[in-house]
């Protein structure tokens, strides 16, 4: 069984508990860096995680940006670009998402500063898209920081939320689903979520996976992606 049949297949029967629990397994890579890759192995073997990781191919899909009002898709990248994606929702009650947003962010302008803007994606998946309308989605990127001017980042909605719980699963083996906000005043539902960030380099493999997100340094992050585009 390929790597892509097994994310599949484990897709329906894992939960997010379960993926983090296997995501902190270490194990031992070879000295040389998979093929493909720019950068060598992570300290972290993450190859029996539910979600891609190092040395996999880029999940591919297409998702619309309510904001510009055109369809990604991430296959187009490869030999153009390196691509930074992460989910979240605007209504994350937690600090995860934010978390999130500010490294794409913060990556964002570092690739602004030193002029390789052009040859990286910032993609960042809502999972919740009925409450993620472009209106709210372009106020989120205002109160985030983000930089909807420099043609890098797009913000992708699924046409609805059964469509990305299914994309959730199938293709990066995270499972999504809504639970009960009730501790929280004026939120009707939550998400208990994965703050996974995935670098992939322009050839569409994953360089790195990062399975804490909210957790990660976000000098060595953008390290690691200016290291993956300019190579």
């Amino acid at each position: 069984m390929d790597r892509r049949t097994y994310l599949r297949s484990v897709a329906s029967t894992t939960s997010v508990a379960a993926t983090a629990a296997t995501a902190g397994c270490l194990g031992v890579f070879g000295s040389s860096g998979a093929e493909g890759t720019v950068l060598g192995p992570p300290e972290q073997d993450l190859s029996e995680a539910s979600h891609p990781s190092y040395g996999d191919e880029m999940p591919n899909f297409t998702l619309s940006d309510p904001l510009t009002g055109e369809d990604v898709t991430v296959a187009d990248y490869e030999g153009e670009r390196a691509v930074l994606w992460t989910s979240f929702y605007t209504n994350c009650p937690d600090g995860v998402c934010p978390a999130l947003i500010l490294r794409l962010r913060r990556a964002q302008a570092a690739a602004a500063e030193d002029e390789y803007g052009d040859e990286l994606a910032l993609l960042a998946q809502t999972f919740d898209p009925e409450r993620d309308t472009a209106d709210v989605l372009r106020e989120y990127a205002g109160q985030q920081g983000v930089n909807l001017d420099t043609n890098n980042w797009h913000f992708l909605r699924p046409g609805s939320y059964e469509a990305g719980q299914s994309l959730m699963e199938e293709k990066f083996g995270l499972v999504i689903e809504k639970t009960e906000a009730d501790q929280y005043e004026n939120l009707e539902y939550q998400f208990p979520h994965y703050g996974l960030i995935l670098l992939a380099n322009k050839q569409g493999i994953i360089e790195r996976a990062y399975p804490r997100g909210p957790q990660t340094d976000i000098e060595s992050l953008i390290e690691d992606v200016e290291r993956v585009v300019t190579a």
